[in-house]
């Protein structure tokens, strides 16, 4: 049985689960979630994401909700084939982890943070909080003066070979690019080289604009 991804295809969240589905060569069947609708809020929806949110798989009646987890479970179910996103050496899944943490503690808040005032806002005809959107930005720029350190010391986020670490910044990375924003990547070394490694890769070139 091919995968079931119930999402939205240009939603940041399942387009998470995809590039990470194509880095492991693990083909998948997008179901369209109809927000227009609110399929999301319907019973049979919350009745396995209670929370009305996309994405959540179905693995042959396995049913798994939540981006990074879903990747992680992908990874490790298909450690054998494609790209290996999480390493098994002790120190190197240690690094790997603490990659994981920076992108959900330092980076993930502010890009939605951003993301919300200046793209979902304007999206649903609401008005955004500039000076929220631009607090935001600045909270940004100092992670990634940080992150151009790192970078400098190892060739990813989550050590020197490519992991889930680097895969979970693509999303709301590709967002930031598209408001406007590239220069947060462009003007430090470091994260320029890291930035158009991993936003050029095949496996996000197939999803980036639909899941």
């Amino acid at each position: 049985m091919v995968l079931k991804l119930h999402g939205v295809s240009f939603s940041t969240c399942t387009r998470t689960v995809a590039v990470v589905a194509k880095e492991l060569n693990v083909p998948y069947e997008l179901v369209n979630v109809d927000f227009a609708k609110g399929e999301h809020k319907s019973p049979a929806f919350t009745a396995v994401q209670p929370f009305g949110q996309v994405p959540y798989i179905d693995d042959d009646g396995f049913k798994l909700f939540e981006s990074r987890a879903i990747a992680r479970y992908l990874a490790k179910k298909y450690a054998g084939q494609g790209t290996k996103l999480i390493p098994t050496d002790p120190k190197e899944e240690a690094i790997f982890e603490q990659g994981v943490s920076i992108e959900s503690s330092n980076f993930y808040p502010s890009a939605i943070g951003f993301g919300i005032e200046k793209v979902f806002k304007p999206m649903r005809g609401l008005t955004p909080d500039e000076a929220r959107a631009e607090e935001h930005l600045k909270t940004l720029a100092s992670k990634l003066d940080a992150y151009d350190v790192l970078l400098g010391k190892q060739k990813y986020v989550g050590g020197n070979e490519i992991t889930l670490a680097d895969l979970f910044h693509l999303s709301y990375g590709q967002l930031l690019v598209q408001a406007g924003q590239a220069d947060l990547f462009e003007s430090r070394p470091n994260v320029a080289r890291w930035w158009k490694e991993i936003s050029t890769r095949p496996s996000w070139l197939a999803v980036k604009d639909a899941a």
